[in-house]
Parts: C-alpha cells; structure tokens; sequence
C-alpha cells in the first residue's frame, strides 16, 4: 500500500500565485487578493498554519455570505490630532489593517505618536505581519485585532470573549530582523485546532471545549478554546474589546452575547515613533544591545538556544523560503478542491 504523505511542500511563489488566484476567483479584487495571500503565506512561512493558507476556503465563504466585501471601499471618517478612525466598509483584514497600520505611521511622523483604529473589516490573520510593518519604518508597534465570542470567560461555561491577540514590534536596524511579539489571549489560536483536525491529530486537552464545556482532545469537537492563563487571558481579551471596539464605536461582544448579533471585526494599529523622545542614541541600537544581552545568558538544561520574540519565525522563514513550504495534506486538499471547482489551476505540488 502507498503512504499518504501528511504534508505537501510547496514553494512561497508558487503557493502565494495561486492563493491570490483563488480569493480572486472567489471575489476579492485582485490587490487584495494579493494583499491577503501575502499576509496568509507569512504566516505559512513563520510555521503559523494555523493563520496560513487554510484560511482560504472559510475566507470565500465570508464573500458568498456577504461578510467580506471583495471590492470594499474603507475610509478615513474622523481625524483628531495623532488618532484616526476608519469604517473597513467590510474590507478583507490584510488589505485593511494595513491601510491602519499605514495610517499609524503616518500620523507618528507628524505627531509623534499614531493611533488608527479600523472597524468593520475583516479576520487580520497573523497581526505580527503589521507589527513587523511598522517595526520595519522604524517606529515601535503595538498592533491589537477584536473578534466575536470565540473563547471561554474564565469561571464561565461557554463562549464569553474572543481570542483576541496582541502583537508588539521594535525595530533593531535596518539590517536586522525586529523583536517581533506576537500572542493570542487564548491557550492557543482557533486555527491551531483547524490545523490539527487539517493534520488529523489530536489535541491537548487545554486546548478547547465542546459543547458542553467539558474539555475535548477531538479537534472538530471543539466549540470554544480556553484563555491563556485563566483570568489574565480572558480578562486581556476584555479589555482589547474596550480599547479596540468600544473606542472604535463597534461593540462586538456585548451585542453577540444579547442579541446574537455578529458585527464583524475590528483593529487597531499604533505606531510611536522613537524620534519624538529626543534620545541622544537611535532607539534602534539600544534595542538591539537588548536583544544581544539576552542571546548571551546561558541557556537553561535541555535548552539549546535561547530565542528572542519573533526569531523561530524569521529563522523558519529563511529556511521554507529555500527548501518550500509543508502545508498540511488535508488543506492542500480543500484548496485543490477549492481550485478545481473555481476554474483555477491547481499546481502540481498540492495534488
């Protein structure tokens, strides 16, 4: 009997082709198909699949039922000093977290600081991908996305809050990759569970619960994952949802938990440029004898290198970037199905 390979390996140009072709089949115009195929194969390349490519299909499905608009129109609805507000108008989460992250760097060089909020848009995906944007003009990152209940409050049954994740990005150089930390409030991200019921493997039982709220290792059983640290994940979840919706003025979780309403996502990008604070050294050197300060302690027994935030990213970047990237088995198959029903050629390396 021939054994089925658990992976296919895919090169980044070949796979970011054909995604972008396959979200334009399925609606999106075609920057922002290419915009979110960039943003998706990012992730891939860092080894987040669960952010990666097999978002795709749930990211056409978002089209046909009208939660994402492939030819959005979002736009600047308020301008106050260092703070903007934009209405996504639905737009797809990569093209309009960028346009916010953009929009932060903008109002930082003149200001100082910059702070833009987007509502209605979009899922962000990976927000280490902004952070890493603005960390690369040379300014520090503070990126946060808003989503409805996904995650369980903690003391609480079911779905209360959202996995809200939070990314932060400093600059160390322009030769240098940045410090890039990037988290999600829960336990562990949604799509780690998509990616393992992908992979058809288990899961840990701290991962999520089912719809009973007793703790499942089935990946397709699960109905909300758990908060990372108990009370500090859900209650950083909560307050995201503060900062990012209610500042905004587009409440997610209070209307999802009374009206069973689903208004969309939102985010928020803010940027601080580092040369508002008059130091007498570039921010970006003392970031970057920070980091060399900790890759020389030593290591702890059993651990061969001590990492810095970001850097197995980057490190696995350079290397799928040569070699190819591993997508599952079980998505290269929803995204070959995907393609042949859409009309768009499937490579070979995914069949």
């Amino acid at each position: 009997m021939t054994e089925i390979p658990l992976k296919k390996v895919i090169s980044r140009a070949v796979l970011e082709d054909f995604s972008a072709a396959l979200l334009e089949a399925g609606g999106f115009s075609p920057a922002y198909a290419r915009q979110s195929a960039e943003l998706l194969i990012w992730a891939n390349l860092r080894g987040a699949d669960s952010h990666g490519v097999l978002r795709i299909p749930r990211y056409l499905e978002m089209v046909k039922l009208g939660i994402v608009k492939g030819d959005a129109k979002p736009s600047v609805t308020r301008e106050f000093g260092a703070i903007a507000r934009i209405d996504g108008d639905l737009v797809p989460g990569a093209a309009g977290m960028s346009m916010a992250s953009d929009k932060a760097v903008e109002l930082a060089g003149k200001f100082g600081i910059g702070l833009c909020e987007i509502t209605r848009t979009s899922h962000s995906g990976a927000i280490g991908y902004f952070a890493e944007r603005i960390a690369r003009a040379g300014m520090i990152a503070i990126i946060m996305s808003a989503s409805k209940p996904l995650m369980v409050y903690h003391g609480t049954r079911g779905e209360g809050v959202s996995t809200n994740p939070i990314a932060i990005g400093a600059p160390t150089g322009t030769k240098s990759d940045p410090l890039l930390f990037d988290m999600s409030t829960a336990a562990v991200a949604l799509g780690k569970v998509m990616a393992a019921r992908d992979a058809g493997k288990p899961i840990p039982a701290d991962w999520g619960v089912d719809a009973d709220g007793v703790p499942t290792t089935d990946p397709a059983k699960v109905k909300a994952v758990l908060p990372m640290a108990g009370p500090k994940g859900s209650g950083l979840s909560l307050m995201i949802e503060v900062m990012v919706s209610l500042l905004g003025g587009n409440a997610l979780i209070a209307p999802a938990l009374n009206e069973k309403k689903d208004n969309g996502f939102n985010g928020l990008a803010l940027a601080i440029n580092p040369r508002a604070f008059g130091l007498s050294s570039p921010v970006e050197e003392d970031v970057a004898g920070l980091a060399k300060a900790i890759k020389a302690l030593s290591p702890a027994s059993g651990v061969q290198d001590v990492f810095l935030p970001g850097e197995r990213g980057f490190t696995m970047a350079k290397k799928y970037l040569a070699e190819g990237i591993p997508v599952a088995a079980g998505t290269a198959k929803r995204l070959a199905e995907e393609g042949a029903r859409r009309g768009v050629r499937v490579p070979t390396e995914l069949i």
